[in-house]
């Protein structure tokens, strides 16, 4: 790694942990599940949807990989709480919100990356 790739990965990883943090703090919305992990993990993957084609389309610079897929979304988004608060269900025998954690997760996750590409490609149309 070149010394302007740790910059940029750095720079993204603070900018996401931070904002991560900032939507984390705030109490849950939903209360059955990690409303918030949730909408970090949405938004973490809407944007990198949208930086997938952005980065092809405009045929920007790999580095900035670094700075927006690897550094930002990587930050911002979290497998590790997602998987605590699932254990923590588990262990309160909250199966069934487990569940729905997950499938809201994953699935929303899925859509939103999926949704940013498709959104982004029409908009360059």
């Amino acid at each position: 790694m070149k010394g302007i790739e740790f910059v940029l990965l750095a720079a993204g990883a603070i900018l996401g942990a931070y904002i991560r943090y900032k939507i984390t703090s705030f109490p849950l919305i939903l209360g059955i599940i990690g409303s918030n992990v949730l909408i970090v993990n949405i938004v973490g993957s809407f944007i990198l949807g949208i930086f997938s084609v952005l980065l092809v389309n405009w045929n920007l610079d790999q580095r900035y990989s670094f700075l927006i897929a690897i550094g930002f979304c990587g930050s911002l988004t979290t497998m590790s709480s997602f998987a605590l608060e699932n254990i923590v269900m588990i262990e309160n025998k909250q199966i069934l919100n487990m569940m729905i954690n997950t499938i809201a997760n994953v699935g929303l996750s899925f859509l939103a990356l999926y949704g940013g590409r498709i959104l982004i490609i029409q908009l360059l149309q």
